[in-house]
């Protein structure tokens, strides 16, 4: 798999060269090891061991339903109360961030009005910070650390 711009964790793998699997920590069970599930997984170590975002709070491949559609988040961090507070977007190294990705993300929000977006690729990572009474966002200069949101 790709070098990411993301710290390293204790990888945990298995399963054969054709059909990897990784260890999803949050979700307790391996998961199809994809480009895309590489970010992931560093993404949400980051957030928890490296930006203190409690483990109970974040939700990896959170279903959504929007009339008869399903739509499926990334991942989602809750705040204390239990509330969405950021929905996050990964894509595998290999893919840009393009707007079609913040589209994607913004369809997520119309639906849970969180306070924060995130899209990643492993190499790149944007946050936005949502201003509703403006109707406009802001992108911060890194992701901030829990306790700060």
């Amino acid at each position: 798999m790709n070098e990411l711009h993301l710290p390293p964790f204790d990888v945990k793998v298995r399963g054969t060269k054709e059909k990897p699997e990784i260890f999803d920590f949050l979700r307790k069970r391996y998961v199809a090891l994809t480009p895309e599930e590489w970010v992931r997984q560093h993404f949400v170590h980051w957030l928890v061991e490296g930006k203190g975002y409690p483990k109970g709070l974040v939700g990896n491949e959170v279903a959504l339903a929007c009339g008869e559609k399903k739509l499926r988040c990334d991942s989602i961090v809750y705040n204390k109360e239990g509330s969405p507070l950021m929905i996050i977007e990964y894509k595998a190294p290999t893919v840009s961030l393009t707007q079609r990705v913040f589209h994607q993300i913004s369809a997520y929000n119309l639906l849970l009005h969180v306070d924060y977006l995130v899209v990643s690729n492993g190499l790149q990572h944007y946050c936005c910070r949502m201003d509703y009474e403006a109707q406009t966002f802001h992108f911060l200069q890194e992701i901030p650390d829990y306790d700060k949101l």
